[in-house]
């Protein structure tokens, strides 16, 4: 009888652990951040692009875990030369737009409303923002104030109002036409079909359109305007262009045709509640609720994946030994991710900098061009401990790279130079930055990470650890701050230094490059004057060209070879004068309850693909 009831007992705990928790939801837990905004135009984070994933839709998206291979989304076919979709030599590519496709507030997907979406971002380009590709894609230039000036030879802010934010009256004619001339033209509907015209060819062209591209995911043109967005008007789009991100009219507001609506953002508990859409054109997803969570610390984390109050958690690696072997629960590592991590220096804070102290080079603070220094660059490149990143923190999920350019594309070159861990030559470098200055006067900064990110946190107090370490004077505050506070900071040039990964936009080679290296990328942007400046200048070592003129050449290229030659030149420059500091290449991993069902792995995704997913014991 007692033997029985033991036997009873633990097949009652079996069964009561087996039960699968809230069938109809996921629930995901991250620790990283909340969205930094629901505006696809401006949204630049993988936390944002998470949620914009489930609520709007692309033209076309990658197949499965392919990150070549595409199929057709809202539109009805790939284009290709094959099918006569990509036409003039690859200057032309025709989408067919498919019909019944509704919107979450029922309205139907026309062709008018992609070629709305493009326009409205290309004219709304928010400064750091993602738009960059398709303007360098489409028109050869980074930004729309960039091809304003190519047009008519003018700073467009010359040519605006400062005090009302309209036309200078002599030069109103001029921006009308900015619209009607080149950019209305550009994106056409031709009958179902929406047609994008390209100045040149250029290659990664369809891959910045595909799948997680929240940039070129189309928006319902009507809903939009009665929101408060561009209305659609050539004599009013300046007045939508650059939106500080809360002033956007879809900061908060989404109205896509993807499987999943935003029912509520609650900011207190940075929780993103998605629902279920019924009326998805592909069929419904196969659970009614999803939850998108950031819990901000582990130990919440690691309870509610124990007992199943969450089903996927985006466990950071210094933590996989505490879940790995739980019962019910499933850790896929070494997963493959187009992705890197690096830390990057800012050549010209904000002088109004909270994070330089004095700004000035007096044991109290740091001037506001601190690291144009190249030897204060260098030696922060020589504190950093890479191999036991590597081997501690990421628990070896990760491997070291010469560059800001991942080893699974095109120019990578493993044999290229690669900063070693070394506190004599760090102290070498001190000693010469700003002509001796540094080392006798000292310096104090504060260098952030993003909140929840331990990785970051780890790196940024080993650089703490060993830079004090060498003088008594160097001070280096290490401070978290919630993602959407960093990334406003480093956008707008108030970090003196930044740890930031960058997971592909699209697998090409220029991703990274003109992200990290050239003066109008992402990255490259944010580093300030000096660093745009000193990218942009010819130099003998590059053949008489700047950085900035190599990897556009790069970019166009159709000769694999040439290409390959054009990168590790850009790559090599950036090692010798210390452009960034690559701190490893992350593979990932997911965890995840055994009771989730239909997840399969993208390189290019930084979250789930929440419509194949369903729960199941």
């Amino acid at each position: 009888m007692k033997k029985f009831f033991v036997l009873f007992m633990v097949l009652a705990a079996f069964l009561a652990f087996a039960e699968v928790k809230n069938p109809d939801t996921i629930i995901r837990l991250n620790m990283a951040g909340e969205p930094d905004t629901f505006d696809p135009h401006f949204a630049y984070d993988t936390a944002s692009g998470e949620v914009l994933s489930e609520v709007y839709e692309c033209l076309i998206a990658y197949d499965g875990s392919s990150v070549t291979k595409m199929v057709p989304r809202l539109a009805t076919e790939v284009p290709n030369l094959e099918n006569g979709l990509i036409k003039d030599e690859g200057k032309t590519y025709v989408f067919p737009i498919r019909k019944g496709v509704k919107f979450h507030n029922g309205a139907e997907l026309k062709p008018e409303d992609v070629e709305y979406s493009f326009e409205r971002g290309l004219l709304f380009d928010p400064a750091g923002g993602p738009m960059w590709m398709l303007w360098e894609a489409m028109f050869e230039v980074y930004s729309l104030e960039e091809f304003v000036e190519k047009v008519t030879g003018m700073s467009y802010s010359d040519m605006i109002d400062s005090n009302t934010g309209e036309p200078l009256p002599e030069y109103k004619d001029k921006l009308i036409k900015i619209y009607t001339d080149y950019i209305d033209p550009a994106i056409e509907v031709d009958g179902d079909s929406v047609v994008f015209h390209l100045t040149r060819p250029f290659g990664p062209f369809l891959s910045i359109l595909c799948g997680y591209a929240n940039w070129s995911m189309v928006l319902n043109k009507e809903w939009s305007i009665a929101q408060g967005c561009w209305d659609g008007k050539a004599d009013t789009w300046w007045r939508y262009h650059d939106l500080p991100k809360e002033q956007s009219p879809l900061y908060a507001k989404t109205n896509g045709t993807g499987p999943f609506r935003v029912v509520e953002w609650d900011r207190a508990q940075q929780k993103v509640i998605l629902e279920r859409f019924d009326g998805y054109w592909r069929g419904p997803a196969k659970v009614k609720q999803v939850i998108i969570w950031n819990v901000g610390e582990w130990s919440t984390m690691k309870a509610m994946l124990e007992k199943g109050d969450a089903d996927i958690a985006a466990v950071p690696t210094i933590y996989l030994p505490q879940i790995e072997g739980t019962p019910g629960i499933v850790v896929e590592k070494n997963l493959p991710y187009i992705s890197i991590t690096s830390l990057h220096f800012n050549w010209n804070v904000r002088p109004d900098s909270k994070y330089i102290g004095s700004g000035k080079l007096d044991g109290e603070g740091i001037p506001p061009d601190f690291f144009s220094d190249e030897h204060v660059r260098r030696a922060f490149a020589y504190v950093i401990n890479y191999d036991a990143v590597i081997k501690d923190v990421l628990r070896g999920q990760g491997k070291r790279i010469p560059a800001d350019l991942p080893s699974s594309l095109l120019g990578y070159n493993a044999n290229l130079p690669m900063f070693d861990f070394s506190i004599a030559k760090a102290t070498e470098e001190f000693k010469k930055a700003w002509n001796g200055e540094v080392w006798k006067k000292g310096f104090k900064l504060i260098l952030l990470y993003n909140t929840g990110n331990e990785t970051r946190r780890t790196v940024a107090e080993m650089i703490k650890t060993y830079v004090e370490m060498i003088n008594p004077k160097f001070k280096i505050e290490v401070r978290g701050e919630q993602w959407p506070t960093y990334l406003t900071s480093y956008k707008n040039g108030y970090l003196p230094a930044f740890i930031i990964g960058w997971v592909a936009d699209y697998p090409d080679p220029h991703n990274f490059i003109q992200t990290y290296y050239h003066s109008a990328g992402t990255y490259g942007f944010a580093q300030g004057d000096n660093f745009k400046k000193f990218v942009s200048t010819p130099t003998p070592e590059l053949g008489g060209k700047s950085c900035n003129q190599i990897i556009e050449e790069a970019a166009t290229a159709t000769d694999p070879a040439l290409r390959q030659k054009l990168y590790e030149q850009v790559q090599a420059f950036a090692i010798k004068y210390v452009l960034g500091v690559p701190l490893y290449e992350a593979q990932t991993q997911s965890v995840r309850r055994s009771w989730v069902k239909g997840w399969f792995p993208n390189p290019m995704r930084g979250g789930q693909d929440y419509y194949y997913l369903w729960k199941e014991e």
